[in-house]
């Protein structure tokens, strides 16, 4: 069999550093994606072919797989506000087309793209390891959680031969939404929200080292496990410290409590409920902000030969990204 992989979610944040990767090691990959046309970056590499069809379509998933040695499941909904019908959708339902596709075929491995969100409120008093009980809170964290048992339950039924990989918050060059936002541009449009002074803890995961990762888990990891993908933890006062300095930013931090930040969350959501719009400060950011994340990587370190890129180093880059005028692609890809 050649080394072929089966990608959801290809032309996503994730996908679109994986993707690279994937051909220039060698792979055949296959891309489901539904607007081929919309992207040109697709025709760069010779051993790519593009399924026409999206990860709610049972056929086109099934047709992808076939014949293939490893599948990559990376689609997903993530939203911090949204119909709930859109979440149930695409994380739980596209979950069982995979597992269904899979099912009796000559996949050898399975990686099922979850993340550590679906903790959800974390214990303070405790790292958050692989043991850690989740406690999902919103619609993203409970439907990822549902999707991420049922890969385990195939994989205890020899139905699918599963790794679970969770990465962290996603960063990193071609991103613009959750902690790119709230770490990169908005600072670098001049707005620095330091909610308890920056002493909450944040889970950042550099997205190429969630790429390297995956391929890791192709022949490295053990079926059945799960495994957390993100840098050390930081403050978010240390994420801004490492932002503002490399980015040269000098505006001043605005100090916001936490039962400020909350309350304005509240009347923003309140207030979409009429645009029909996203807030820009949804409620539904409140557990990714307002908690503690102590995460281990020490299992993937030790397992997946996991090393994250320092942050410092993972900064630059999307610094240099965003002020490039924010191309598709970047050169390392």
């Amino acid at each position: 069999m050649t080394d072929s992989v089966f990608v959801t979610g290809g032309t996503g944040f994730l996908g679109r550093h994986l993707i690279p990767r994937l051909c220039r090691k060698g792979y055949t990959v296959r891309v489901l994606t539904r607007h081929a046309g919309a992207r040109a970056w697709l025709t760069t590499y010779p051993n790519l072919e593009i399924v026409q069809g999206d990860i709610n379509d049972a056929d086109a998933v099934h047709h992808g797989i076939q014949g293939c040695r490893y599948v990559v499941h990376a689609a997903g909904f993530f939203r911090f506000w949204g119909e709930d019908e859109a979440f149930f959708r695409t994380n739980i339902g596209g979950t069982r087309h995979v597992l269904a596709a899979v099912r009796g075929s000559s996949v050898e491995r399975v990686i099922h793209i979850s993340s550590i969100a679906v903790i959800g409120n974390p214990d303070p008093s405790r790292i958050i390891d692989e043991t850690h009980p989740p406690h999902p809170v919103d619609i993203y964290q409970k439907t990822k959680l549902h999707a991420e048992m049922l890969a385990l339950d195939a994989c205890i039924r020899s139905e699918a031969p599963v790794i679970v990989l969770r990465p962290g918050a996603f960063y990193g060059e071609l991103g613009s939404y959750a902690f790119n936002r709230l770490f990169f541009r908005d600072p670098m449009r001049g707005l620095i929200m330091q909610i308890n002074g920056g002493r909450l803890i944040t889970f950042p995961a550099y997205v190429p080292d969630v790429a390297d990762a995956i391929i890791a888990a192709f022949t490295k990891g053990t079926l059945g496990e799960i495994y957390n993908i993100c840098d050390d933890p930081l403050t978010h006062k240390q994420v801004f410290d490492v932002v503002t300095r490399e980015a040269n930013l000098w505006y001043p931090r605005i100090p916001l409590p936490g039962w400020l930040g909350v309350l304005s969350a509240r009347v923003l959501t309140a207030i979409s409920q009429i645009t029909r719009r996203e807030p820009f400060y949804p409620l539904n950011m409140r557990s990714y902000v307002y908690n503690d994340w102590r995460v281990s990587n020490e299992k993937a370190r030790r397992q997946l030969a996991f090393v994250p890129t320092p942050f410092e180093e993972g900064a630059r880059k999307t610094i240099a990204w965003y002020r490039a005028g924010r191309p598709e692609l970047i050169p390392e890809c």
